[in-house]
């Protein structure tokens, strides 16, 4: 298996559906839609490709708190 994209959409046969988060030749992480994050060793793990590439590699999401009202 070659490296992937990141925000690459594949389907694992036991994990479903997941989009690639890092990939390089020696590990690929993807955040699996219900199950999570997982990694793989590159080398030896099957999935299939789902559609092309993002364009535009996808932006990192931060976070939000949610405020707290203070009493007066």
């Amino acid at each position: 298996m070659q490296t992937l994209v990141e925000g690459q959409s594949i389907r694992h046969e036991q994990y479903g559906m997941g989009i690639v988060t890092e990939s390089n030749h020696e590990r690929t992480t993807i955040d699996f839609d219900d199950h999570g994050v997982k990694r793989f060793v590159t080398s030896i793990w099957s999935a299939e490709l789902i559609g092309e590439p993002p364009a535009t590699p996808p932006t990192k999401r931060r976070g939000r708190r949610k405020s707290v009202k203070k009493a007066a």
